[in-house]
């Protein structure tokens, strides 16, 4: 079976009525928990995006705490798992400002985290590729944000 375009499912959906659009969202989250995080996400997160944030370096220093810290195969999986769901988060958000703060985060809970990922090379290289996305990312956002964003960068 071959999907519909993004086009076609929105000319779709314009047809549609709002009992059945309902319907067909309820199914949709049904179907996935990715579909249902970004539905709450929306419904009633992204009201509020401070407070979205501030829960989820909640959750990152939680899931930092979980890492097993046997040696740095299991760390470096951990660490990684714990990337993947912010960037999923950052998807969700698509502001600029919320994917800095939570990379910059990030960053400073890999710093704060023992043992050291300076004793290992692909974390020090996972740091790097992350320190550098948010200079990239620093540079797209409004001037007074990247004198505040870049005092931060230069102590990571």
């Amino acid at each position: 079976m071959k999907a519909a375009t993004v086009k076609q499912i929105k000319e779709e959906l314009v047809e549609r009525p709002p009992k059945e659009l309902v319907e067909l969202c309820l199914k949709l989250a049904k179907f996935k928990k990715e579909n249902k995080e970004l539905l709450t996400y929306l419904l009633y997160e992204s009201i509020d995006e401070a407070n979205f944030i501030k829960e989820l370096k909640i959750e990152i220093d939680e899931q930092f705490e979980h890492v097993n810290r046997k040696n740095y195969y299991f760390i470096k999986k951990g660490v990684r798992k714990i990337l993947a769901n912010i960037k999923k988060h950052i998807r969700y958000s698509k502001n600029r400002e919320t994917e800095v703060e939570m990379l910059i985060y990030f960053c400073i809970s890999l710093q704060n985290f023992s043992p050291s990922f300076r004793l290992n090379i692909m974390l020090t290289n996972l740091y790097r590729r992350q320190v550098m996305m948010i200079k990239k990312k620093v540079a797209g956002l409004h001037e007074d944000l990247q004198y505040d964003y870049q005092e931060i960068l230069e102590s990571l």
